[in-house]
């Protein structure tokens, strides 16, 4: 069963508050699913969600809780590591799976079921003025992840008040270590696609616009 908006912004990354006295800013960084783990088959398997959700993205999470022990970032927030630490070579052992979690908690949130297609209210605008409509979106994204080289991530990301643009980065990289707001993004990393698509990127990427992604969320962040 799908979560609900605010649990959503919560899941992304965006607002992780402590539950108990006992607890810190990021206790809460490795939610629960918000659907089950086979309810985006077949374009995303079970097996897929079981290691990449199951495996890579908890490891994430066990990697930024050792990181932070008995250090000055153990009270941080997870967008607040990320931020502080990208571009800093000497915590790169911290910000690279702080940004691998936050993406990953992103990406979780940036699809759902029966979802895919063209968007609907604020974001069907910004598509339309963006890419000159959905069209002209879906050919850019999924040309974009097609042809991007090595690991990492593919967003929409806001683009002053009323525009948007198709952006990449890199491994651990995301738009918010740079000031940008991101409104959907999509992982190239392999483990992402390769059991379900092997090699077949482009099929990944076109099967996640019409079949998963979640412009409700899109509009939840434009209304942010």
């Amino acid at each position: 069963m799908l979560i609900g908006s605010s649990a959503l912004i919560g899941f992304a990354g965006l607002s992780v508050t402590a539950k108990g006295a006992t607890e810190t800013k990021l206790s809460a960084a490795y939610p629960p699913l918000p659907y089950a783990d086979d309810a985006l088959a077949p374009v995303i398997s079970s097996e897929t969600i079981g290691y990449h959700y199951g495996k890579h993205h908890k490891g994430y999470y066990d990697a930024v809780l050792k990181a932070v022990a008995g250090t000055e970032w153990a009270d941080a927030s997870l967008e607040e590591i990320v931020r502080k630490t990208a571009g800093d070579p000497i915590r790169a052992a911290l910000f690279n799976p702080a940004g691998q979690l936050w993406n990953h908690n992103f990406y979780w949130a940036s699809m759902r079921p029966n979802g895919g297609g063209k968007p609907t209210g604020p974001a069907a605008g910004l598509i339309e003025a963006s890419f000159g409509g959905y069209d002209g979106f879906r050919k850019e994204f999924s040309g974009a992840a097609t042809k991007f080289f090595g690991s990492g991530w593919i967003w929409l990301v806001q683009d002053g008040k009323d525009k948007a643009a198709i952006v990449a980065t890199s491994n651990a990289d995301t738009p918010i270590a740079h000031g940008g707001k991101p409104l959907l993004t999509l992982d190239v990393w392999e483990h992402s696609y390769y059991i379900d698509w092997r090699n077949r990127r482009a099929d990944y990427a076109n099967a996640w616009l019409d079949k998963l992604v979640n412009w409700d969320f899109v509009n939840q962040k434009l209304a942010a």
